[in-house]
């Protein structure tokens, strides 16, 4: 039987790996030329971070030296660069 530790620790492993994966995936599905169209890094350089992150969170773990770094990772690209390629994609409207 798992404690209550173990089960918020496989929460957090869960969640921080379904973040990394949504990323990626995020990250592969759009198109090349809106990435350098709105100032950002190439959608190769995006893709391997993604990726990168998704591995790290996979293997390390979340909550380790290098996990907590990937998952800032994936987060950067949700928050600042998939908004910024979406907005180039439906014609720059706010609405």
């Amino acid at each position: 039987m798992l404690s209550f530790d173990g089960v918020v620790f496989l929460g957090l492993y869960y969640g921080a790996l379904a973040l990394t994966a949504w990323a990626f995936v995020d990250a592969l599905v759009r198109p090349a030329p809106g990435y350098v169209a709105a100032g950002k890094l190439t959608k190769p350089a995006w893709a391997a971070i993604t990726g990168l992150a998704l591995l790290v969170v996979f293997w390390v773990g979340p909550m380790s030296f290098l996990g907590l770094p990937a998952i800032i990772a994936a987060v950067v690209y949700l928050v600042d660069v998939r908004p910024a390629v979406r907005q180039l994609r439906r014609g720059g409207t706010s609405w």
